[in-house]
């Protein structure tokens, strides 16, 4: 695997894990469109943020070498990245149509 690809899968995971989210919860979903998009956007960004601590798909191949626990947890950040975009999106929306 190489950065890139895990970078795509970590996106993936992301949208994924926010249209479950928004299919689970309805309180929380702004459609399919919209979930996956904010589903984008939010996993990045954490992962951007928690890849500083060495999470990131780079540290993940470093040296050719393949390390598996830091890609779940890389998976796992991802798909908590997407919810929290979502409920973090939906909180913003909710403020602004008072």
């Amino acid at each position: 695997m190489t950065g890139t690809l895990i970078s795509l899968i970590s996106i993936l995971i992301g949208i994924v894990g926010a249209n479950l989210f928004g299919y689970f919860n309805r309180k929380y979903t702004f459609g399919f469109k919209g979930n996956t998009l904010i589903g984008v956007f939010g996993s990045i960004l954490l992962i951007k943020t928690f890849g500083r601590l060495g999470f990131d798909p780079w540290h993940i191949m470093k040296d050719g070498e393949f390390d598996g626990l830091r890609l779940i947890i890389n998976l796992f950040v991802s798909a908590l990245g997407g919810v929290l975009g979502l409920v973090f999106a939906k909180m913003i929306y909710s403020k602004m149509n008072r």
